[in-house]
């Protein structure tokens, strides 16, 4: 009966655990939230336990562990079409790191302490670094520009020396010409405040007819 004691509260640990990472996850609404998370945790703790119940080789399980998270991770990043950037990575980070912590649960002793000293860490990463983040995209933000107008030779090269007007840095990526119009795509980096003037003034531009940001 204590075996079946210490398993349940395993496992009301490690769902615990899962929810604390997930709920952060679910509050920025990502792919992978709340329920995604306990079940990864608790998942992982369940196999844990049944490979010491049996008597399993530790690593073995812990491979195929590992092994099946990273076929949820490649579910979870994915390529985002209209902005061309690949988004979700720290989402599959987090459900990888949380298969860990469900593992730390599943074995017990001895890798108690380690899972909670990581917990914290993991904690610290998604909440307390928001902040720092927060700061850092302000001042060194990278957003994805399209704009369309009439076809001249020197049109994208103009644009391109608006962008470094409003002290940004732009990086040409696919342009096209079709039926006397032409379409250039950037990847601009600087500061937010400089991208929100860039941004008026060519709302503003009246040769601009279509325009994406």
């Amino acid at each position: 009966m204590e075996f079946i004691t210490e398993d349940v509260i395993k496992l009301l640990v490690s769902a615990g655990t899962g929810a604390i990472i997930g709920f952060e996850r679910e509050y920025h609404s990502k792919s992978a939230g709340l329920r995604t998370m306990i079940l990864i945790c608790v998942g992982s703790t369940l196999f844990t336990i049944i490979s010491v119940k049996l008597g399993s080789d530790p690593s073995r399980i812990a491979a195929n562990i590992v092994t099946g998270i990273g076929f949820v991770g490649g579910g979870i990043i994915f390529r985002d079409n209209s902005s061309g950037r690949i988004t979700g990575i720290t989402t599959a980070a987090a459900a990888w790191v949380t298969a860990a912590l469900g593992m730390c649960v599943g074995f017990g002793k001895g890798l108690y302490e380690t899972g909670f000293v990581a917990m914290i860490l993991v904690i610290f990463a998604l909440y307390g670094l928001v902040p720092l983040q927060t700061i850092i995209k302000k001042r060194n933000l990278i957003r994805t520009y399209r704009i369309v107008c009439k076809f001249n030779n020197d049109t994208l090269k103009h644009y391109e020396h608006k962008f470094e007007k409003f002290g940004l840095e732009a990086e040409r990526n696919m342009q096209t010409k079709l039926n006397g119009l032409i379409s250039g795509t950037w990847s601009v980096r600087g500061p937010e405040k400089n991208h929100e003037k860039a941004i008026r003034s060519f709302l503003n531009d009246p040769d601009i007819l279509e325009f994406d940001f």
